[in-house]
């Protein structure tokens, strides 16, 4: 096996493709939810930034102490975080670039296993995975933070219609899911955001998850480098308050060093990914196209 290949085999182990569940170079001329000409393909579509707005989500999501509590009561994230990464981008890659009948299909059953999500949070108050103002929380944190990842190591020229229209396409499965007054601009996001700041904590769960997320085994001794600067990266996408409030505030010299490794990695890694979600579902569409 030469060098790619094995590079492409190890990034499929965190890879929800790895699932082998759902084909995504088939029917022929499905172009599923959306299709090649919307924004969130070109997003979505680039396996480096991806995975750091991914991680950035993560860290977004679990300062609010009842999306949290869903993860920490009903999921086995501690010891599984690369399982849980997998599943989410699985959901990712099907719902962007699968064809219709299987988005669907992974949609209701996300809605099923939300229904059996419920409890009590750290502070008391009664939870549910299919509240819509929690559903709203998850999604906005992983546009956000997916976007930001986008703009830093992909793409910075993005115009702002074009930012725009990519929370308005994301927000159909969102609203699918079940989220009500799912915000669809740079501005709204960023509004909402700001309005969600008083539910957030950083308290001693949220440490720990932290501390489980930032200590994730890598797939493999060669991947631990890269890992380590996935992670950092995915800190540095945060806003600048969502920084202080877990105490982990990426200085401007470090950022400029993640940035150098990172402009390294993602190169390595398109290079190397050959039959990505992207290339998959172009194919599909007939329209070819790697990446």
């Amino acid at each position: 096996m030469n060098l790619r290949a094995r590079i492409e085999q190890q990034i499929f182990r965190i890879n929800g493709l790895a699932l082998n569940e759902f084909d995504l170079s088939q029917p022929l001329g499905d172009p599923g939810l959306f299709g090649p000409d919307h924004v969130i393909w070109r997003v979505h579509g680039d396996f480096p930034s991806m995975l750091c707005g991914g991680i950035s989500a993560l860290m977004l999501q679990m300062l609010h102490p009842s999306a949290l509590a869903g993860v920490w009561d009903h999921s086995g994230f501690r010891e599984d975080m690369l399982g849980r990464l997998r599943r989410t981008s699985q959901f990712i890659a099907v719902t962007t670039f699968g064809n219709r009948a299987d988005a669907q299909t992974l949609i209701e059953r996300v809605k099923r296993i939300h229904l059996r999500v419920t409890g009590t949070d750290n502070y008391g108050r009664a939870y549910a995975a299919s509240d819509p103002h929690l559903l709203t929380w998850v999604h906005v944190a992983e546009t956000r933070s997916f976007l930001a990842a986008h703009l830093r190591y992909k793409n910075p020229c993005l115009s702002r219609a074009d930012q725009d229209r990519y929370y308005r396409e994301a927000a159909v499965v969102a609203e699918a899911l079940g989220a009500q007054q799912v915000p669809k601009s740079v501005p709204d996001v960023e509004a909402y955001l700001q309005a969600m700041r008083p539910e957030l904590v950083y308290d001693a769960r949220t440490r720990e998850v932290l501390h489980v997320l930032m200590h994730a085994p890598a797939p493999s001794r060669i991947a631990k480098p890269a890992m380590r600067v996935i992670l950092q990266a995915g800190a540095g996408l945060l806003p600048a308050w969502a920084q202080q409030c877990i105490e982990h505030p990426v200085n401007p010299l470090t950022q400029w060093r993640v940035n150098g490794a990172m402009a390294v990695l993602s190169g390595v890694l398109r290079w190397s990914i050959q039959r990505s979600a992207y290339s998959r579902a172009m194919q599909r569409v007939g329209r070819g196209g790697a990446g």
